[in-house]
C-alpha cells in the first residue's frame, strides 16, 4: 500500500481563489492595487524568472505574506507598501529538498545557508523526532532547515547502522518485524528505512550481518500497514531488485557493484518505485573528488565554513573504484528514460559531502546522467515533496510555504547557476547569507621523529610525545557511561606492562561511548601533521568484544571522528589498521586517537600495549 501526498489545505484553496479574483480587471485589464493590511508581513519579487517546481514562468511577480506564497504570475498584483525586490535577470526557485542526509550538529544551519530548506534524514537519533516535528510545523523565523526523519533504521544486530558508536535497536532473526516497525512509528519516524547491506558491493573484505529476504518483506509490509513509506538502503544490484519486488516504495542509493539492469528498471516502473541515487556520495566512493571541486568553487566558497570545506575535501580512502560513479550515472539515465522518478539526495554527512553544498553538485551529476536542467531542479524540489507526501513545499504556488531561493542567471539553461545564490527565505523570512565566524586557524606542527606512542612499561601512564592519555566517555554529552584506566603488569610479548581500560557503556546518550583518548600534541585536541605515516599498530587483549579505534582530525576540533573496529580476544593480538582506511580522516591535522567501547551497552574490559603510529 502506497501513501500519496495529502490534498492542499482549505486555507491554500482560499488563497488560490483570492489570487484569481485579484488578478482580474473588471474594467481595464490591469490588476487593481492592493494595500497590505496592518500587521501583515511580506515582500514581493518583481519581474523574475520563476521555476515553480515543474516549469518556467518568465517575467513573473511573486508575493509573500506571513510565511506563505500569496500570488504568482506575470499579472500578480503587488500590494502597496510592501518591500519589493527586483528580480530582473534572476531566477526564483523553491527551497531545495535534499532527499538523503544524516543531520547532526550544525548540518541544518549549513544546509539552509546554501538553499536547502528541507532535509530528509535517513538514520538518526529518534529522541529528537517530537522537537523536529514541532519546528517544521511553525512559520516562525529559523536558522535551520526543516527535517523529516526515518529515526532508527531497521537493521540486523551488528549490521550497517550499528557501527557508529550509537546504541540502536536491531531486528534479530526470529523477531517480529511488525512489532519492530510499530515501535519506530510510535517513536515518530516519518517513514521506515530498511538496511540490506553486507558491504560486499564495495569490494572490501569486511562483511556485516544484514536483513534476510523474509525480514525485508515483512518490514515493508509492516511499514505499509502503518501508513508509512518503506525505503531500502542497498548497494548491491541483486538486493535492490529484491527490495523493489518485495514492495519497497523507493531505494535510497543506486548500486555500487553492477550496472542497473533491465529487469530492475521494469520492476521499478511496474511498481511505481522511486530512486534516490545519491550520486554525490558515489562520486566520493569512486574517488572523483567532486566534493573538493565544490569547495573550491568561488560561487559557493564564501558561504562554506572550514568544517564544510574539510568535509568536502575528505574521501573514503582505499574503497575508491572509479567505475562506481559511471555505472550509477548510466543507471540514472536508464531509469529516467523509463519514467522512474529520480530524487536528488546527497547522503550528506559522509566523506566528500557537506550539507547544503552537495545538493548543487548533485544537480550537476543528475544533468550528466541525462536529466535536463528543469528535470534536475524538479528532482530537488517538487518530486521529493510529492513522493514523500510533503504537501506544503517543493513548489512556488499560492498557499504554499515561502521557502525560496533567488539565484543569478538561469539554471534552466545552466544548472551551475544554482550556485550563484542571492537570497534564501525560510517561512518567508530572509536567511542570513553570512557563514558563521571561524575559529582562528591552527597550524599543525610536524609529527615527532619516533613511531612509538606508549609501551606502558614504566611506573606511570605516559607517552613518548603529546599530552598523554585521558579517559573519555559520553558524559560530556549528558550520557552516563563510566571508565577507568590503569597500568597493569604483563603486557604483550612478555613486556612489563600494559594499559587496562574498563568500565560500562550505558544506554541513554545519542552516541554512547567509553574508553581512553591519546592527544598527540602538547595540549588536548591541538593538531599535529602525521601525513607521513601509514599505519596504526597496537597489541590488544580483552573480553571478546568488538571495539572502536577513533581518529579525531581536520580543521575543526568538533568534527566527527573516523572509525575502524578491532576485536579484543583473550590472547594478545597485534592489530594493524591502515590510516587510509579511516574514511574522511585528515592526518595533516591529527587531534586525537581514541580506543573505545560503544554499542552494545554493558560492562567491558580490554588492554592495549605497544601503540605506534608508523
Amino acid at each position: 500500500m502506497k501513501r500519496w501526498p495529502e490534498t492542499t489545505a482549505i486555507a491554500a484553496l482560499v488563497a488560490v481563489l483570492a489570487t484569481a479574483v485579484l488578478a482580474q480587471d473588471r474594467h481595464s485589464g490591469a490588476p487593481e492595487p492592493e494595500t497590505m493590511p496592518p500587521g501583515d508581513v511580506g515582500f514581493a519579487v518583481r519581474d523574475v524568472r520563476v521555476f515553480d517546481g515543474t516549469s518556467i514562468l518568465e517575467g513573473a511577480n511573486v508575493v509573500v505574506r506571513d510565511g506563505l506564497i500569496h500570488a504568482v504570475g506575470p499579472g500578480a498584483a503587488i500590494p502597496e507598501g510592501i518591500d519589493v525586490i527586483d528580480g530582473n535577470g534572476q531566477t526564483l526557485l523553491p527551497g531545495f529538498i535534499d532527499a538523503h542526509t544524516h543531520s547532526w550538529g550544525t548540518a541544518r544551519a549549513d544546509a539552509l545557508r546554501l538553499g536547502v530548506t528541507t532535509e530528509l534524514d535517513m538514520l538518526g537519533d529518534w529522541r529528537r523526532l517530537p522537537a523536529i516535528k514541532q519546528q517544521r510545523e511553525s512559520l516562525d523565523a529559523t536558522s535551520e532547515a526543516d527535517l523529516w526523519s526515518a529515526g532508527a533504521a531497521v537493521t540486523a544486530p551488528g549490521g550497517h547502522g550499528t557501527q557508529y558508536g550509537m546504541e540502536v535497536p536491531t531486528l534479530a532473526a526470529g523477531d517480529d518485524a511488525g512489532a519492530f516497525v510499530a515501535a519506530r512509528v510510535q517513536e515518530g519516524s516519518d517513514y521506515i528505512k530498511l538496511i540490506v547491506e553486507d558491504m560486499a558491493a564495495y569490494g572490501i573484505e569486511l562483511r556485516l550481518p544484514t536483513l534476510s529476504p523474509e525480514q525485508l518483506s515483512d518490514g515493508i509490509a509492516a511499514a505499509h500497514q502503518a501508513g508509512k513509506l518503506a525505503l531500502v538502503h542497498v548497494s548491491a544490484g541483486e538486493a535492490g531488485l529484491d527490495a523493489i519486488e518485495a514492495g519497497a516504495d523507493g531505494l535510497v542509493h543506486l548500486f555500487a557493484d553492477i550496472s542497473t539492469g533491465d529487469r530492475f528498471v521494469r520492476a521499478a516502473v511496474e511498481r511505481d518505485a522511486f530512486v534516490v541515487p545519491t550520486l554525490s556520495v558515489l562520486a566520493s566512493v569512486a574517488g572523483q573528488n567532486q566534493g573538493a571541486t565544490l569547495a573550491a568553487d568561488p560561487r559557493l566558497g564564501p558561504l562554506l565554513t572550514d568544517e564544510q570545506k574539510a568535509a568536502l575535501g575528505s574521501n573514503f580512502g582505499r574503497t575508491a573504484d572509479a567505475r562506481v560513479l559511471e555505472r550509477a550515472l548510466a543507471g540514472v539515465r536508464k531509469l529516467h528514460a523509463a519514467g522512474v522518478d529520480i530524487l536528488a539526495g546527497t547522503d550528506a554527512g559522509n566523506p566528500g559531502t557537506a550539507h547544503g553544498a552537495s545538493i548543487h553538485g548533485e544537480l550537476e551529476l543528475l544533468v550528466r546522467a541525462g536529466l535536463d536542467p528543469v528535470e534536475a531542479l524538479a528532482a530537488a524540489t517538487s518530486v521529493p515533496a510529492r513522493r514523500f507526501g510533503i504537501g506544503d513545499r517543493g513548489r512556488i504556488a499560492p498557499g504554499l510555504r515561502a521557502d525560496l531561493v533567488l539565484v543569478e542567471g538561469n539554471p534552466a539553461q545552466d544548472i551551475h547557476a544554482t550556485r550563484r545564490i542571492r537570497s534564501v527565505w525560510k517561512n518567508g523570512h530572509a536567511v542570513a547569507m553570512v557563514r558563521p565566524a571561524a575559529a582562528p586557524s591552527e597550524a599543525a606542527a610536524p609529527s615527532p621523529a619516533g613511531t612509538l606512542v606508549s609501551d606502558f612499561d614504566g611506573g606511570t601512564i605516559d607517552a613518548r610525545f603529546g599530552a598523554g592519555w585521558a579517559p573519555t566517555t559520553d558524559q560530556m554529552v549528558s550520557g552516563t557511561s563510566t571508565v577507568a584506566h590503569a597500568l597493569v603488569a604483563n603486557g604483550a610479548d612478555g613486556s612489563a606492562g600494559a594499559l587496562q581500560v574498563s568500565g560500562e557503556v550505558k544506554a541513554g546518550a545519542p552516541f554512547p561511548w567509553s574508553g581512553v583518548i591519546f592527544f598527540p600534541a602538547g595540549k588536548p585536541m591541538q593538531p599535529l601533521d602525521f601525513s607521513d605515516r601509514t599505519e596504526l599498530v597496537f597489541h590488544v587483549r580483552g573480553d571478546g568484544r568488538t571495539y572502536n579505534a577513533m581518529v579525531f582530525s581536520g580543521a575543526s576540533a568538533q568534527g566527527m571522528p573516523s572509525t575502524q573496529t578491532f576485536f579484543a580476544g583473550e590472547s594478545w593480538t597485534e592489530v594493524r589498521l591502515p590510516l587510509d582506511d579511516f574514511g574522511g580522516a585528515d592526518f595533516t591535522r591529527l587531534r586525537g586517537l581514541a580506543f573505545t567501547a560503544g554499542h552494545p551497552a554493558g560492562t567491558f574490559e580490554f588492554r592495549i600495549d605497544q601503540v605506534e603510529i608508523r
